[in-house]
């Protein structure tokens, strides 16, 4: 990437870093190692809080989550932050649940600080969109079944319609939707309305990658009510292969030993 010489003397460099889906062992070697050089870590509600734990005692850690329906910090305030504590000359983590490029608003964030001609970098996450499935037991791909897989949000912004052109998500594979859990009727209703079987297996899985994660089964025709005790974060998936749940699941809250954060990885990568 090639950034152009900036106006402010000695500026430092913010880095976009995807914390995984929730689990703290699932971040990448290099978010972790970035983590532990960062002088402000700016971090979301659905970044895991122990990966703090990575950084160094004198850092500074700027909370801006966004809450559903609850007041929070807007998207402008959370481009003013990284703009200005990385013009003091600062190295700036922008700490974001599973990847910073999908659905993360990072691509945002970059026009932002490109448009102030703030160096940035961005570090890859492993995105729930591939870590639920695969903690539920549901390849989203299979060479017999689905050769391909479709991603989309639940959520959208204010007055957009959620919905718009989704005639088109009828015939994917494999469906994931993120941000979807309190749309889970109308998008089980949608996908039917265009087509979709009513019969066709449906996932939902809750707090993925975490102890505490849950995963419901059913179809387009019942999961709305099977699924009525979940809550967000939560990940849906549609289509044949999230019936591979019940022969695949592997990750079972009730069979797993207490596993407490990897601390050797402060060791290493904290200053």
């Amino acid at each position: 990437m090639s950034i152009q010489p900036h106006q402010y003397q000695n500026c430092g460099k913010v880095y976009l870093v995807g914390a995984g889906p929730g689990d703290p062992d699932l971040i990448t070697v290099k978010g972790a190692k970035v983590l532990g050089e960062a002088d402000v870590i700016v971090y979301d509600r659905l970044a895991n809080p122990e990966l703090l734990s990575l950084t160094r005692d004198r850092s500074e850690h700027l909370y801006v989550g966004k809450r559903p329906g609850k007041p929070s910090v807007s998207q402008e305030q959370i481009n003013h932050i990284l703009i200005t504590k990385a013009q003091e000359g600062k190295t700036v983590v922008r700490l974001k649940g599973g990847d910073p490029f999908v659905f993360g608003r990072g691509g945002e964030e970059c026009e932002a600080l490109r448009k102030e001609d703030i160096p940035f970098e961005i570090v890859p996450g492993i995105s729930s969109a591939l870590a639920a499935p695969a903690f539920a037991g549901i390849p989203v791909t299979h060479r017999n079944v689905a050769r391909s897989f479709t991603v989309v949000t639940g959520h959208t912004i204010k007055k957009a319609d959620t919905f718009a052109n989704w005639e088109h998500l009828v015939n994917a594979d494999t469906l994931v939707i993120l941000m979807g859990m309190k749309s889970l009727p109308k998008i089980a209703e949608i996908l039917i309305r265009y087509g979709r079987k009513a019969d066709t297996p449906v996932a939902v899985i809750e707090q993925a990658t975490y102890q505490s994660q849950r995963t419901v089964l059913g179809t387009l025709e019942n999961i709305a009510e099977k699924a009525v005790s979940l809550s967000p974060p939560g990940t849906i998936v549609i289509g044949e292969l999230a019936a591979k749940s019940n022969d695949l699941a592997w990750f079972q809250t009730e069979e797993k030993a207490e596993v407490t954060f990897n601390t050797s990885l402060r060791t290493q990568f904290a200053g």
